[in-house]
């Protein structure tokens, strides 16, 4: 388990008094709807779906480096740090819902894009595998847009055929997060189902009008971020918990693009890894010094984003705390999360159309049936035995 560092915890009274006035309104909170959650990662989709007024009663995840992290900001949801491979369904509480973010580096564009043929990819049968025998009234499952693109048309669809075989309405979208009330161009494909008898299938609450940018998200941390320590590890010098950034040369492949966007725009996508953070917006964009080739621009200060920087484009909250003894432990766990605001508001639209099923026996298998809906890109592909519907 990784040590707390006190310096970087416990930075001011007023901070310990705005997280203990959290916790003690997240604890109060009248839940009834409980969700298990796999793949749990940092806690982004866990929280967002307690922000919406879920219960988390229990969560898996693997990687022992998020462990401490999870349970510092979860004290009340069990964490079983089994491999899901290993979990029997017995074992988890029964649950009105399940999400998770099945490991998404076997879609991803910036992976192999093995899909199915990594074994990272065939956890998404070990989580219908559980779904099948715990059938909650709901699913929701994430991934990177990878996952619809044509190469993996085949295996996706295989996907959203078991979840219907097994007896759900399927939905699957392509959304960016920045629609719903989060500073950042991210796109994601969200999976949900619904038990088929209820014949209901879901469908994304409207955007909101307001696009955040980079300045509504981290404008009040610009002059208080510091480096981080020698190997990157984290600094206990820091002035807000997790406000340091990682240093270190930039490749020929970041310094193909620019990674600058200003103020008044939403950020890049966070990924999760601190040598590929997006460039602070205080430094002006790079420019074209030839093919696949920027610079930045002299008599500028160009650093990275902060652990917190990123954190708060994904959302969290500043009492939303996170534990590593290396800097790149806080940037991974951070960019793997969903944020927060993004998987709430999912989440509320979720508990508005459960809220309208009534009670039937769980236990009746309906075959659903698959849709597709609106996208953010013209990247989509539907695949094999989905219907398209409208926008």
């Amino acid at each position: 388990m990784k040590s707390l560092n006190l310096f970087q915890l416990l930075p001011s009274v007023a901070f310990l008094s705005a997280l203990l006035t959290t916790s003690l309104h997240r604890s109060l909170s009248i839940r009834s709807v409980k969700v298990t959650s796999f793949f749990a990662g940092a806690g982004g989709l866990d929280r967002g779906f307690e922000d919406a007024g879920f219960d988390v009663c229990w969560a898996n995840e693997y990687d022992r480096s998020i462990w401490s992290t999870y349970r510092l900001n979860f004290p009340e949801t069990k964490l079983d740090t089994r491999s899901i491979v290993d979990v029997k369904p017995e074992e988890i509480p029964d649950c009105d819902g399940m999400i998770g973010g099945p490991p998404c580096q076997s879609w991803s564009e910036a992976g192999e894009l093995r899909g199915l043929d990594d074994k990272r990819g065939q956890l998404f049968f070990e989580y219908i595998r559980i779904l099948r025998a715990k059938r909650p009234l709901f699913f929701l499952a994430e991934n990177v847009s990878g996952i619809v693109f044509s190469r993996h048309s085949k295996a996706f669809g295989k996907i959203l055929n078991n979840f219907a075989e097994i007896g759900y309405n399927v939905s699957y979208f392509l959304l960016n997060a920045n629609d719903y009330g989060v500073p950042q161009d991210r796109e994601r494909v969200i999976i949900v189902g619904y038990l088929a008898q209820y014949g209901k299938h879901f469908s994304p609450p409207p955007v909101v009008e307001s696009k955040p940018t980079l300045k509504n998200a981290i404008w009040d941390l610009r002059t208080s971020a510091v480096p981080a320590l020698e190997k990157n590890r984290a600094n206990p010098k820091v002035r807000r918990p997790n406000h340091e950034y990682f240093v270190g040369g930039f490749s020929s492949i970041y310094m193909s693009r620019n990674r600058v966007r200003p103020w008044n725009r939403p950020s890049f996508t966070i990924q999760a890894g601190g040598r590929h953070a997006p460039i602070h917006p205080q430094a002006p964009e790079m420019v074209v010094v030839g093919k696949d080739a920027r610079a930045f621009v002299e008599g500028h200060q160009y650093r990275r984003l902060s652990v917190r920087e990123c954190a708060r484009i994904q959302t969290f909250p500043d009492d939303h705390l996170f534990v590593y003894d290396y800097v790149a432990d806080g940037y991974k766990m951070i960019g793997n999360a969903v944020p927060v605001k993004f998987a709430a508001e999912l989440a509320k639209q979720i508990s508005i159309d459960i809220a309208s099923f009534s009670k039937r026996k769980r236990k009746q298998v309906v075959r659903g049936t698959v849709i597709s809906g609106r996208t953010s890109s013209t990247s989509q592909t539907v695949p094999q035995g989905s219907k398209k519907i409208a926008s």
